[in-house]
């Protein structure tokens, strides 16, 4: 979920690697073919990474045994995605690398159609116009963004970011939001500042991580609704409320998005491998969204778990 160092302590990074590395082999033996691309599902937030870090070397401050699991290649993931049905995919850039995006971009070259891309780059160091253009041409439809260690009005104050805000305005590339919730009153600002750059904000604002769904924030969530561009992932049940299947406990707040916003807005997304972790599983993440909440419509569940996604990262 978190792309710094300093969230290493979520339960995401206590990664039970024996047992999903066992279960990925046996599925692969099993062979878990392809789906039709535009028929299947979309799980618009996933990371992967290589253990091979001579080819693609980690960011500075990061080392080998940081990586947890070792190892989450796109066949790790076809494993588990496959099955249920899931035949696209959102690549998130992994903080590992931080603005080096070749691994994300390879897998993309590797598997045409299956995988769109969210890069990392760093809005400070110039060009920042051109390096966004340019990965828009191998497939990029987002920019992750986070503040980091950095004040949130600090963050988005910046010459740099309002340049990536601009050309995702023109270029119809998502400003792709990792943060908590106390960040979103500066994001509306954004959003009515830049009316037309989409954004998309990852695990719910990550409302509900530190305990039970605050009304207040939630409130802020919802607020951002009365932007048209703006858009929520619903992902990530694993570290968000009660953090356990079948997430339930999520629904009235899904409910209350989707009354907000409209489906049409929503996205369902995974956050693997993390999703698979400590007993959580991929089938439990997509069911909530596809079998689980009786208030989603037969056109709800289109637009969460295929149609937006496919508006925003594959058109």
């Amino acid at each position: 979920m978190n792309t710094s160092k300093t969230t290493a302590s979520l339960s995401r990074r206590h990664f039970v690697s024996t047992a999903l590395g066992a279960a990925i082999s046996t599925q692969l033996a099993n062979g878990a073919a392809a789906p039709n691309l535009t028929e299947g599902d979309i799980d618009a937030h996933v990371h992967v990474w290589t253990p091979d870090v001579e080819k693609y070397p980690l960011a500075s401050g990061y080392a080998k045994k940081d990586m947890a699991p070792a190892s989450f290649t796109p066949d790790a993931l076809f494993a588990q995605c496959r099955p249920l049905g899931v035949s696209r995919i959102t690549l998130i850039q992994m903080s590992y690398y931080r603005f080096d995006n070749r691994y994300m971009l390879d897998s993309m070259a590797t598997h045409p159609g299956v995988f769109s891309g969210v890069a990392i780059i760093d809005e400070n160091a110039g060009n920042v116009r051109g390096k966004m253009k340019d990965l828009a041409k191998q497939g990029v439809r987002g920019f992750r963004l986070n503040p980091g260690a950095q004040s949130v009005d600090a963050w988005l104050g910046s010459p740099g970011m309002a340049e990536m805000w601009k050309v995702g305005a023109e270029e119809g590339l998502s400003m792709c939001l990792l943060i908590n919730p106390e960040a979103l009153a500066a994001v509306d600002e954004m959003c009515v500042k830049y009316p037309q750059t989409p954004v998309v904000i990852d695990h719910f604002a990550r409302i509900g991580m530190a305990g039970p769904v605050s009304r207040t924030h939630l409130d802020s969530l919802l607020h951002l609704a009365t932007h048209a561009k703006a858009y929520v992932k619903t992902s990530a049940f694993y570290a968000l409320g009660q953090k356990q299947a079948p997430y339930l406990d999520m629904g009235p707040m899904i409910r209350e998005l989707r009354d907000a916003y409209g489906a049409e807005r929503l996205m369902w997304a995974s956050d693997c491998p993390f999703q698979v972790d400590g007993g959580h599983t991929y089938r439990d993440s997509i069911a909530l969204i596809r079998d689980r909440l009786d208030f989603l419509s037969a056109t709800d569940k289109s637009w969460m778990l295929r149609k937006t996604a496919a508006k925003v990262f594959f058109s």
